[in-house]
């Protein structure tokens, strides 16, 4: 078969066939009385072979070595060109994802363009400054994505960090929150609790509504933040949740706080007083979990609060019961 025709058949140009001569990949195993190249039908296999080959990522060395070398091992390259192909993969998706949040900012001119470039890449840094800076940016000047924001605020360590982040994710919108909430459902405790206090600095019904889910999670850091955010927001719902922190000790004043705040309706004082008392029973509780309910129990106006501060001022723990003593007269007084 002449070159042309092998060039038809196998779609492989005569240029590159003539190449693949040149480099020693294939050659043709006669010629014609007029010195044509005349190519064998394994000439032919052969060259369908090196295309197969090349398909697969393949340098025309590395396919010399894998029709030749009788040493060759294709699992090492196959595995090379895994590594390889992931890295390029990886880079392509960083790019794509990049060039749609330069989209989603809908920017007027390539200042704009650039600018966005910028941002993106300073919310990458290193330097939580950096960081910093390009979150307080978007929020006040040069608005970035959403999704940009909430991947960040989600990945954030550094405390100063992080609240300019919650902050400019709660002035994006509600476009944030479906993102939040893939957040709660997080495989990471942490990206979990991060979820929550961004969303805890979003108003409106729909963050509330998260709120409440993350009230009910598995994760006792999640379930206090929903609940200091949700009783700040005056939800009873977020009541169980705040006595437990109290007994157990954690932002037990802020929870103490939030309790006292849902307190001032009259409808709740006696139900949180009732909580909170109905983990005293027997003196069971140990003294410094005694200390905190009493403590607690100071800010709850109500009867059923002054009856337990009562039996509290004769506690047997003298720090209880002079804490008890002095609330009660303290209201006594007022």
């Amino acid at each position: 078969m002449l070159i042309g025709e092998v060039a038809r058949r196998s779609g492989v140009s005569a240029r590159m066939l003539r190449h693949y001569e040149s480099l020693g990949l294939v050659s043709p195993t006669g010629r014609t009385g007029s010195g044509y190249r005349e190519y064998s039908g394994e000439d032919i296999r052969r060259i369908f072979h090196i295309e197969s080959l090349r398909s697969l990522g393949l340098s025309l060395r590395d396919v010399a070595r894998a029709l030749d070398d009788p040493a060759f091992r294709p699992s090492e390259l196959v595995e090379e060109l895994i590594r390889t192909t992931q890295e390029r993969i990886t880079a392509e998706t960083a790019l794509l994802t990049r060039l749609r949040r330069i989209g989603a900012a809908e920017p007027d001119g390539w200042e704009e363009v650039l600018h966005t470039v910028a941002l993106l890449h300073a919310l990458g840094s290193d330097s939580p400054g950096r960081r910093q800076r390009a979150a307080l940016a978007s929020a006040d000047t040069a608005p970035l994505p959403v999704e940009a924001l909430v991947e960040a605020a989600l990945g954030e360590t550094d405390p100063n960090v992080a609240g300019a982040l919650r902050w400019a994710v709660a002035r994006s919108g509600d476009g944030a929150l479906e993102l939040l909430a893939g957040g709660l459902a997080s495989a990471a405790a942490e990206v979990r609790e991060r979820a929550v206090r961004t969303i805890a600095e979003i108003p409106g019904d729909g963050s509330t509504a998260l709120l409440r889910t993350a009230l009910n999670g598995p994760d006792a850091a999640v379930r206090g933040q929903a609940a200091l955010a949700l009783g700040a927001r005056g939800v009873a719902d977020a009541i169980p949740a705040l006595v437990d922190m109290i007994v157990e000790g954690r932002n037990d004043v802020e929870a103490a706080d939030a309790l006292s705040g849902l307190a001032s309706r009259p409808a709740l004082a006696e139900r949180i007083a009732g909580k909170l008392a109905a983990r005293l029973p027997g003196g069971s509780a140990a003294p410094p979990v005694r200390l905190r309910l009493t403590q607690a129990l100071a800010d709850i106006p109500g009867a059923t609060a002054r009856r337990a501060l009562t039996d509290l001022a004769r506690d047997e723990d003298p720090a209880v019961a002079l804490t008890a003593a002095y609330v009660l007269t303290l209201r006594g007084a007022g």
